[in-house]
């Protein structure tokens, strides 16, 4: 078993912070658990993006192979380190180790989809989406070019590539640990995009972070890259991550998080002398629509599922539903009744962290001091220092506004009765932009739900329930403001390196 050192990775320095200390705490008990960190400062930001930026120029020159090779190698460290990112996580999350397990593997098999992609890069023909044809060795990523206008009459050959943007600063997520965080879905797009990446460790599991920054850090002195490729630093949000995503060298951040810090960040990019790109998945109440004849067909049924896509790990996802929106009628109470009877059998659980955990108790507290909102059902109250007890509430279309669209970090959703399929689609016409919409339902209705839909979110489920993210091909995970802050991209899925590059034409540049 490694040990933890209480240390950031600066290259292939192991530093020791000198500001503030934290330590990371098991939600479930409040036990402190070692050891110590402390916020690293100005100089700590300065050496990582000066390393950042002299690596840069090398590391964009690597060839699809090299850079395949390099996540392949972070992935199977991580895999071979299984066992102890899982005991280490489930310590400083509360997080269930069949979930976190399945983490690792999510966390490994993206960089490793990743590796594919640079790989088919190099197949005669491709389009992948990793760079441009290199014209006698200028420093263009090596790969094919992406589209070609051959010479003609209207003039010389233009070719088209992408190429790296420079250094990106990626903040790690509280409710993944692994997959949205030092290793996870950001670092490996900005990695396989050319780009070298620092890192803000997530406060919450410092341990989970420093085990996964060194799998990415020695995989890298392996390879023989640059050494400031990755950098991770530990840091207050306001002060060390504001410090970064102002640093002139970088390039462009990756966030998921809070409205709140979100905003914060892409305001600081936006008032750099030269803005940068923030994407920033932010909020989402990820609304389900029940048409009529899914509730009358099988409404105790959508109950169950609807429940447990609800409180699935303490409703700690990004895409846990939030918002049910339905016609009145004797479905809608069947629906109801069975999913007030599933609420209060759950048995709860902890919440990442204190903080978050009084925060959803604070935003259930208002749901019930808010006139025309019933609360249905609670769930059991659970045995931990930082616990989430389900809520189930309900309110009519006529009371409905935009405070109740205004997410609740946990085991909370609010159930809309309309009066008719017109009075769901002029709701859902008002909403703000979510990284899904669901639909349970077909015929006429679902015909004339799905244009609305599709201004809506960023990914459309008929049937079935919007927790979880296959990473993938064709996956979007994003959508439109607030969801996240540039509705065009995806933070999982192959099209997230997009976000990482820029297009270029090369016009009569030899080849």
């Amino acid at each position: 078993m490694a040990q933890l050192t209480g240390q950031m990775l600066i290259g292939s320095e192991r530093v020791s912070g000198t500001g503030k200390a934290i330590c990371a705490v098991d939600p479930r008990t409040g036990e402190r658990l070692g050891p110590e960190y402390r916020y690293g400062g100005d100089a700590e930001v300065e050496r990582a993006c000066a390393l950042a930026e002299e690596a840069f120029d090398a590391y964009r020159e690597t060839g699809p192979e090299e850079r395949a090779a390099f996540l392949d190698a972070i992935a199977g460290r991580l895999d071979d380190q299984a066992g102890e990112l899982v005991r280490r996580a489930a310590s400083e999350t509360g997080l269930p180790v069949a979930r976190l397990t399945g983490e690792v593997a999510r966390t490994s098999g993206q960089l490793r989809l990743f590796a594919s992609d640079l790989r088919a890069a190099t197949v005669p023909g491709s389009t992948a989406r990793y760079g441009a044809n290199p014209p006698g060795g200028a420093g263009v990523a090596a790969g094919p070019a992406t589209s070609v206008d051959p010479a003609g009459e209207g003039g010389p050959e233009i070719r088209q590539g992408r190429v790296p943007l420079g250094p990106v600063a990626v903040f790690g997520a509280s409710n993944f640990p692994l997959a949205f965080s030092v290793a996870g879905g950001d670092t490996a797009a900005a990695l396989a995009a050319g780009c070298p990446v620092i890192v803000k460790a997530h406060d919450a599991h410092p341990g989970t972070c420093e085990l996964a920054g060194r799998a990415v850090a020695e995989a890298a002195e392996e390879a023989g890259l640059p050494e400031g490729v990755f950098s991770m630093l530990y840091g207050d949000g306001p002060t060390l991550g504001i410090a970064l995503v102002t640093d002139p060298r970088v390039a462009a951040v990756g966030f998921t998080g809070s409205r709140k810090a979100g905003l914060a960040i892409a305001r600081a990019a936006a008032a750099r002398p030269r803005p940068i790109p923030v994407y920033a998945e932010m909020s989402s109440v990820n609304p389900v629509f029940l048409l009529p004849d899914a509730l009358a067909e099988r409404a105790a049924e959508l109950a169950g599922e609807y429940a447990g896509s609800v409180t699935l790990g303490a409703g700690q996802f990004c895409t846990n539903p939030g918002l049910v929106f339905a016609v009145d009628g004797p479905g809608l109470d069947a629906f109801l009744d069975a999913a007030a009877t599933a609420f209060e059998a759950d048995p709860g659980a902890p919440m990442l962290t204190r903080d978050l955990a009084r925060a959803y108790a604070e935003g259930v507290e208002r749901l019930e001091r808010r006139p025309g909102v019933e609360i249905l059902a609670r769930g059991r109250e659970p045995d931990a220092v930082a616990g989430c007890q389900a809520a189930l509430a309900a309110v009519d279309a006529g009371d409905f506004g935009p405070d109740l669209q205004e997410e609740i970090f946990g085991a909370c959703s609010l159930v809309v009765r309309c009066a008719d399929l017109d009075e769901v689609i002029g709701l859902a016409r008002g909403l703000e932009g979510q990284l899904t919409a669901t639909v349970h339902g077909g015929g006429e209705a679902a015909a004339r739900l799905l244009p609305v839909l599709e201004r809506l979110a960023g990914r459309i489920l008929w049937g079935g329930w919007p927790t979880g993210v296959r990473v993938g091909h064709a996956m979007v995970h994003g959508g439109p403001y607030p969801a996240t802050s540039d509705e065009r991209t995806t933070s999982v899925g192959s099209l997230a390196v997009e976000r990482f590059q820029r297009p270029i034409a090369y016009q009569g540049v030899p080849r």
